[in-house]
């Protein structure tokens, strides 16, 4: 018995290490057992918006950070990128989106509440054991409704960021957010968080019930559900099963989500939550620096867009009397907002929500630094207090052991208007974005093209990784970029010229359009010749 007892124990424990390592999905292809094992050495690190460690190293194993630190050895089986001259941050988070969750539609031939033909709809339609109101949404959860969605992802990972917080936006009760990552991975491995918050608003959404028609109308019914979600808990018999209410009495725990959306209805959420004992994370319309006394005084966090509003058509006197000084000023001040609440000590965070285009969000950002947002506060905001929030900050929000690895390897200072995010990792698992920024090509190189009438000697200013000048008898400007292994450079073959003038003996004068050639780089920097690159250059004339 002793013996079966001793043979048992190392099998239990063999037993144990496989079942840690087996997944309940079945693989499609090969399997790959093994580990990936990255060290990111000679980087400027940011761990978080206090803490940057200079030329430091950091490792991941299996999408998790295992080490990060200036010493960091090391492990031998890692395969090692040096990011000398690289800066390294933690991805991005944005605490208010939909990525992943279908569209909410409203059915067709529904009559609006109040509508002069549409018949109304006293009572709702929703099949199943739910509340009386359509608008009151609560049982929806973002987990059950997720799906990865590579578009949008990109587009959102090419910006920074790594993980978002979903929900779909729809009903005056909008249920659960579920909190996840932005890799292309399965939606189990994508979920960080199941239900990380309960959202809620004015709007009433797609709903097709006459009630509530206006926003005394919200607001009654709000304040109901709350009295109604109260006297639930009894669990009364005459009512019976109430999903609704339910899972309402149960997402009191989480985060709970307002989106106000405009400075009154900021203070109007915030006087609910009061009422019943519930402080909102509300996120705001982007004028809350108008009333930034009363904004600081309901004591709530709140959630910033950043999309300011456009300029304003004033050159036509005829368009220009349309516009009041009110839109004047909001457009002027609007990009103070952050700043405004950092002034007042009050806690936000920023999201990509109801930007136009994602493309702006950069420089949108950079507007509100400029008009006073600290890069420190613009951090946080984008990292720690949206993951503090959400109860993940153990998982991501900064770059310490043990969290997700979620990071961007960037050019430069994050917030440096010229740098470049190179790539995006998250989860452990790369997602290039401008890897053709990881060489710094900027410099003044000979350009030599063999054609055949003999060798033609140019100048070529690289002014950045897209552009560069073609210096000859004219000087071009052409589209320029670098892989790590092969230039491409793009340029018209003649400057434009006045209709009428002669067209001169310029680069490449007399070969058809569209052609290529083919030459070589050799570079010098502050008038210091470099050895010569040896790189093939392909040229493409247009016209």
């Amino acid at each position: 018995m002793r013996k079966l007892k001793f043979l048992a124990g190392p099998g239990v424990l063999l037993a144990c290490l496989f079942s840690e390592a087996q997944v309940t999905f079945p693989v499609n292809g090969v399997a790959d057992p093994r580990s990936g094992c990255y060290a990111f050495t000679n980087a400027t690190i940011v761990k978080d918006g206090q803490t940057t460690l200079n030329n430091a190293t950091l490792v991941i194993r299996d999408g998790r950070i295992t080490t990060v630190g200036a010493n960091a050895a090391v492990p031998k089986d890692a395969v090692v990128i040096n990011c000398s001259g690289k800066y390294i941050y933690p991805s991005l988070i944005d605490i208010y989106t939909d990525y992943g969750i279908p569209q909410p539609q409203r059915p067709q031939n529904a009559g609006g509440p109040g509508g002069f033909f549409a018949p109304q709809q006293f009572t709702s339609n929703t099949k199943g054991a739910y509340g009386w109101n359509q608008a009151i949404r609560s049982e929806i959860n973002a987990a059950d409704i997720f799906a990865v969605d590579d578009k949008p992802a990109k587009a959102l990972r090419d910006i920074g960021f790594g993980s978002v917080l979903t929900h779909q936006k729809d009903g005056i009760a909008r249920g659960t957010g579920a909190f996840v990552t932005l890799a292309t991975e399965k939606e189990n491995l994508a979920v960080v968080k199941e239900k990380a918050s309960a959202h809620y608003s004015f709007s009433k959404g797609t709903s097709t019930q006459s009630y509530p028609g206006s926003m005394m109308g919200s607001v009654a019914l709000l304040r109901q559900t709350y009295l109604d979600a109260q006297w639930y808990k009894g669990r009364p018999t005459k009512e019976g099963v109430n999903m609704s209410l339910q899972t309402w009495n149960d997402e009191q725990s989480l985060p709970q989500i307002f989106d106000a959306n405009d400075k009154w209805s900021d203070i109007r959420a915030d006087r609910i939550g009061d009422e019943f004992g519930v402080q909102y994370i509300i996120k705001g319309g982007g004028n809350e620096y108008q009333r930034i006394s009363d904004i600081a005084a309901t004591k709530a966090s709140y959630i910033l867009s950043l999309n300011f509003p456009a300029t304003q058509e004033v050159d036509d006197p005829n368009d220009a009397k349309y516009v009041s000084l009110a839109d004047l000023k909001h457009w002027e001040l609007a990009p103070t907002n952050p700043a405004a609440l950092e002034k007042a000590n009050i806690p936000f965070a920023l999201t990509t929500a109801d930007e136009k285009d994602l493309k702006q969000f950069w420089s949108n950002l950079h507007k509100a630094i400029e008009y006073g947002l600290s890069e420190n506060k613009a951090l946080d905001a984008l990292t720690k207090t949206p993951a503090t929030w959400l109860g993940v900050y153990d998982k991501v929000g900064s770059l310490d052991e043990g969290k997700l690895a979620n990071f961007l390897i960037t050019t430069g200072p994050l917030f440096n208007e010229k740098t470049v995010i190179v790539e995006n990792w998250i989860q452990g698992d790369k997602y290039a974005v401008k890897e053709d920024a990881w060489t710094n090509v900027a410099a003044t190189y000979n350009l030599v093209l063999n054609t055949t009438g003999g060798s033609m000697n140019y100048t070529l200013d690289v002014k950045n990784s897209t552009t560069a000048n073609v210096i000859g008898k004219d000087t071009l400007t052409g589209k320029f970029s670098y892989d790590g292994k092969l230039v491409k450079l793009s340029f018209s073959t003649t400057p434009s010229r006045r209709p009428g003038s002669q067209m001169g003996q310029g680069m490449g004068a007399g070969r058809p359009s569209g052609s290529k050639q083919w030459g070589h780089l050799a570079g010098y920097r502050r008038g210091h010749i470099r050895q010569p690159t040896n790189l093939d250059c392909d040229i493409h004339k247009s016209k």
